[in-house]
């Protein structure tokens, strides 16, 4: 019996004593481009009504292990990672906000934690006036973000919007989010911001990979017969499959890498 006890108390003791884990989070906030599709609610069955549509958030939790933090110490102040994907389809940063979405995100955020913005492919969209913000109204809505995640203690990081699949030019692809990408630095500048460039970072990688292996493998282009939620196949350059939204994450991890590197 006193053996037991012995064993017990030694557990309780380091048990006890043992330093607790850090846990961080980080939440994403943004479009269908970011969004994770498997956590969309409802009744809704991913594999059957939605696979292999993937948000580049969807896929962000294995780049946050373990290993790859400590490549972020300065900007990462933990020793574990929690990925809250907030991110939906269809989203302006004006339309996120109306909708409660950033009110949700703020009644939750803690000082330490992460919030990554990206906005700026609905924003831009001027023929769906239930979505679309002007460039200007664009830009306040992210010093929105920005001011009041700081207010709660929390790091905000500006991203350009992810490239879409066009347009290419002598095998490399273009800017088409015009001036909403130049906006979104201009912001983080101003309010000294952490920003990562994603529309040039996406850019030039995908110009490496080249456009018809990016079109086959990132973007959602397949014949019919395929999938069951696309019957008669798909043809979108806006939207990643699983690769896609991998490559997309590892992206972002790397821009993450290099601010941590800069924060003295």
């Amino acid at each position: 019996m006193k053996k037991y006890l012995a064993i017990f108390l030694a557990i309780f003791v380091t048990s006890a004593f043992a330093p607790k884990e850090k846990i961080q989070k980080i939440y994403l906030i943004g479009d269908s481009t970011m969004a994770d599709y498997s956590n969309y609610g409802g009744d809704e069955d991913y594999m059957k009504d939605r696979y292999p549509v993937t948000g580049w958030g969807q896929v962000f939790q294995p780049f946050m292990n373990k290993e790859n933090l400590k490549s972020l110490q300065g900007l990462v102040k933990a020793d574990s990672i929690i990925v809250d994907d907030r991110a939906r389809g269809g989203r302006s940063t004006r339309t996120f906000f109306e909708e409660g979405r950033w009110s949700a995100v703020y009644k939750e955020l803690k000082a330490g934690d992460l919030v990554i913005m990206q906005f700026g492919h609905n924003d831009a969209a001027k023929d769906k006036t239930e979505r679309y913000v002007t460039v200007e109204g664009y830009k306040e809505y992210i010093r929105l973000f920005v001011n009041q995640s700081r207010e709660k203690g929390a790091t905000p990081i500006v991203l350009t919007p992810v490239a879409r699949n066009y347009p290419w030019k002598d095998g490399h692809l273009q800017n088409v989010h015009g001036e909403y990408d130049a906006a979104a630095k201009e912001v983080a500048a101003e309010l000294g911001a952490l920003m990562i460039d994603l529309n040039q970072r996406s850019m030039d990688f995908f110009s490496e990979k080249g456009q018809e292996f990016v079109t086959k493998n990132y973007f959602m282009n397949f014949g019919p017969g395929l999938y069951e939620a696309y019957p008669d196949g798909q043809k979108d350059n806006t939207h990643f499959q699983p690769e896609g939204a991998k490559a997309v994450a590892a992206l972002v991890q790397e821009g993450m890498r290099e601010l941590a590197g800069s924060i003295k």
